[in-house]
């Protein structure tokens, strides 16, 4: 059977913590910042983990 290849534009989205979990950085944070608060700012600036129920599915298209 052949390699999986990985979906490039999720690897370039996510990056696999040490324990084997998902990073994810926030949406809305790219343009259009003067409508926003600076605690949204601010919040938006930190990374997340990727929800559980999508884990699953994100790892596959990583290859993992």
């Amino acid at each position: 059977m052949p390699k999986l290849k990985t979906r490039r534009a999720v690897a370039k989205r996510f990056k696999v913590t040490g324990k084997g979990k998902l990073k994810r950085s926030h949406a809305n944070a790219g343009h259009i910042m003067t409508k926003k608060s600076s605690k949204r700012k601010r919040n938006l600036r930190s990374s997340d983990l990727v929800h559980s129920n999508d884990e699953a599915r994100m790892k596959r298209m990583l290859g993992i």
